[in-house]
């Protein structure tokens, strides 16, 4: 099966300039790329440039710190902190080429990087988790009423009304540089995966490509191997979104939580580092998904993101077979933990 010839397969841009005066139009164009596709990419969606460039100083500011300053914030068992290699994937027994800063509304005394580190990182980035997350509030009133269900069901289901519930999730990503190195077909930057929460808001630099999709979840078997990937544009004036499982499972399967994966640079292309930064929209704990037409049975938000761990580590475990080795490797061994998304 292939999506390479199928003309409804190609990610579609969305302008959400005029929302008021569009919203009917906007909500359809969000319907029919989300029911067809998974994937979408914004336009004129309100957040500032200057917003979108400080995230990402911010971001390289972090990464750019010894090892052992990010260790002060260790990823925990609440999907929060810094790693590094520690991202397994199901679909390869692989370690991503990567680190992340995982960071979240809720629960995160202790783990934001200290001001004599880095002046002013939980101020600078709760400021960009407000934008994304407004602006997520507008997308999803969107789907909302496209689906016919109240305005509110996925804003209350995710935003923290100030009980200290928020699983919503900023992720700050840094794959590295790959100069020198050569890698086996089964090492990603981002090996292929659909996302666990309710929509996925990423933002991309120009030129800093490497994001495919696999479009609609009409994959062959459980990771979309087999299939032929579309390669999403790396813009820096764009922000790639994604249905995640817990909207698809809350849509009753209307949208479609799709596959993708980050490549590792091919013959050619520039092998320096990549940045880019991802906001999961997730479920609150307590919140119950079910559809409204009942096709599953109901699960709160922190029991959907238990058993999507779980699933993840027996992904693992029945792909732990012998790997290609990296040559000319100064790539982080991989540790054994497992993160959401």
């Amino acid at each position: 099966m292939s999506f390479e010839t199928d003309d409804q397969s190609s990610v579609p841009c969305i302008s959400l300039h005029n929302f008021e005066e569009r919203r009917a139009e906007i909500i359809e164009q969000l319907m029919d790329a989300s029911t067809r596709i998974g994937f979408f990419t914004l336009a004129n969606h309100g957040i500032s440039v200057k917003q979108i460039q400080d995230a990402f100083e911010l971001s390289q500011e972090f990464f750019a710190l010894p090892d052992d300053v990010k260790a002060k914030t260790p990823l925990n068992g609440k999907n929060m902190g810094w790693e590094k290699g520690a991202q397994i994937r199901p679909s390869t027994g692989t370690a991503d080429q990567k680190e992340s800063m995982q960071l979240q509304f809720a629960r995160m005394e202790g783990m934001w990087p200290s001001d004599d580190d880095i002046t002013d990182f939980r101020a600078r980035a709760e400021a960009f988790m407000d934008a994304v997350q407004q602006l997520s509030v507008k997308v999803m009133e969107c789907f909302a009423e496209g689906l016919g269900l109240p305005l509110s069901t996925f804003t209350e289901g995710t935003v923290d009304p100030g009980v200290g519930d928020s699983q919503s999730t900023l992720r700050l990503l840094h794959y590295h540089s790959v100069e020198g190195k050569e890698f086996g077909d089964s090492f990603w930057r981002a090996g292929s995966h659909a996302d666990f929460d309710v929509l996925t808001m990423l933002f991309q630099r120009d030129g800093e490509g490497g994001l495919e999709v696999c479009p609609g979840r009409e994959v062959v078997g459980d990771f979309g191997h087999g299939n032929t990937w579309k390669n999403v544009e790396a813009r820096s004036d764009r922000i790639v979104c994604n249905i995640g499982d817990q909207l698809m499972r809350w849509s009753d399967d209307r949208l479609k939580s799709t596959f993708h994966r980050v490549r590792l640079p091919k013959q050619g292309e520039p092998k320096g580092p990549r940045y880019s930064i991802a906001f999961f929209n997730q479920a609150r704990s307590d919140i119950v998904i079910q559809g409204p037409g009942k096709k599953y049975a109901p699960i709160t938000g922190a029991e959907f993101i238990k058993q999507a761990l779980e699933r993840n580590k027996l992904g693992i475990a029945a792909r732990s077979l012998a790997q290609p080795q990296i040559k000319e490797a100064e790539v982080t061994a991989p540790s054994t933990a497992v993160t959401v998304n």
